[in-house]
């Protein structure tokens, strides 16, 4: 599907921020990093700190192509996700992985379920490398 399909079903809306506002969340996605890689807070605020710089990174990638997701819908952040491979060139797989951290963090937020070791190394992983690939494409 692309992005004007999904402006077309209402998933999306059009959105023209600018280069300043996509650095500006690019450098929000780099704080929220920071946070997550601070050992002495406990591990599901890291994880979601962590999450969160993966959304960042996937809204930055579609203001950057004049979109931002309807929040007016149901699952803005699945759909932030799974633009992914249209507005970065993330390959499916990773995309996978991405949501199902996403599906997690709802457990965590709404469940209270807690968050083990590995899942938050997955999820700081994940985050490093899409922040990474969001500066090298998107630019500094």
């Amino acid at each position: 599907m692309s992005l004007e399909n999904l402006l077309a079903i209402q998933r999306l809306v059009r959105h023209e921020a600018g280069r300043a506002a996509v650095l500006k969340l690019l450098a929000a996605a780099g704080r929220n990093l920071a946070d997550a890689r601070v050992a002495a807070i406990s591990a599901e605020n890291r994880f979601d700190a962590a999450y969160k710089t993966i959304l960042q990174c996937a809204m930055a990638a579609l203001a950057a192509k004049g979109y931002r997701t309807s929040t007016s819908q149901p699952g803005h952040h699945q759909t932030a996700i799974q633009t992914l491979p249209l507005t970065l060139a993330v390959d499916s797989a990773t995309v996978i992985v991405l949501d199902a951290l996403r599906k997690q963090r709802n457990l965590t937020d709404y469940t209270g379920d807690g968050v083990n070791d590995a899942l938050l190394a997955e999820c700081l992983a994940q985050a490093e490398a899409l922040l990474r690939h969001a500066h090298a494409t998107l630019g500094d």
